[in-house]
């Protein structure tokens, strides 16, 4: 299995391209379509179908949802219809390519992405430690590795801070837009976030992704926390080329990918 068809079903797009699995390049220039509106099942399913037809693709397809995956199934939704509770995504995809399937959450692939060529490829070499990969956009994405196996489903942007209000209410990118935020005031409110997170899990190291990512240098130093945090590496492709590496995990609570 060279070549996957990566598809990533963001809160604002769908981005798709073949991924040359054992690089993680993408072979060609990426299809991206506005998310439809309502992001329905059979909406989404249809801009696939359109985005395989696009690239005449009758090969092996990851897929990276927006929210809980088991099994194939979608168990949560947050910017899309909730007309996706129990959708089983993986059976719906593979009846469009005849092919295997695999759909995961589009943190955790976003975190694959970065563990085996970006920010954490250190960590998927050595198979050691505890890293956190936290994107921080619309809301907060969160994939967690420990000795370079996945822990799926995360969700730590839902986590409750002291304030009575979720992580990602305080400290998501669209967070400081909304609100207007400096990137001081903002950064504050991300390292206190990221205290909670490195109090209950005592991350080794911790990946910020996100848009926010090539503005790093904006807000590190308000980052405090006794642990490494830099910024990802894969940008906007993360997701794509983590999608297209489901494939390859060994079990589906594995993180692991083969060479």
């Amino acid at each position: 299995m060279a070549h996957v068809l990566g598809v990533d079903i963001g809160g604002s797009s769908i981005k798709a391209a073949p991924v040359k699995i054992r690089t993680g390049e993408i072979t060609v220039q990426p299809r991206q379509v506005p998310l439809p509106e309502p992001a329905t099942p059979n909406a989404i399913c249809e801009a696939i179908r359109d985005i395989i037809e696009n690239f005449n693709w009758t090969g092996p397809l990851g897929c990276g949802y927006p929210g809980v995956v088991q099994n194939g199934v979608c168990f949560s939704v947050a910017h899309v219809s909730d007309d996706w509770l129990g959708v089983n995504l993986e059976k719906r995809l593979r009846e469009l390519v005849k092919a295997q399937v695999k759909v995961i959450n589009d943190a955790d692939a976003a975190g694959l992405a970065e563990m085996r060529f970006g920010a954490g490829r250190v960590y998927h070499h050595s198979a050691g430690g505890t890293v956190l990969m936290l994107t921080l956009g619309t809301g907060i994405g969160s994939a967690l590795f420990h000795n370079d196996k996945l822990f799926p489903n995360t969700e730590f942007g839902h986590i409750l801070m002291p304030e009575g209000i979720e992580g990602e209410e305080l400290a998501a990118a669209a967070v400081r837009v909304k609100e207007n935020l400096s990137w001081d005031a903002w950064g504050l409110r991300v390292n206190k976030y990221l205290e909670m997170m490195s109090r209950f899990l005592s991350p080794d190291l911790i990946i910020i992704g996100g848009g926010v990512s090539e503005n790093f240098d904006r807000f590190k130093r308000y980052l405090t926390v006794n642990t490494d945090i830099v910024p990802a590496q894969m940008g906007n492709k993360a997701g794509i080329v983590g999608a297209a590496l489901a494939l390859n995990l060994t079990s589906p609570d594995s993180g692991s990918t083969e060479d």
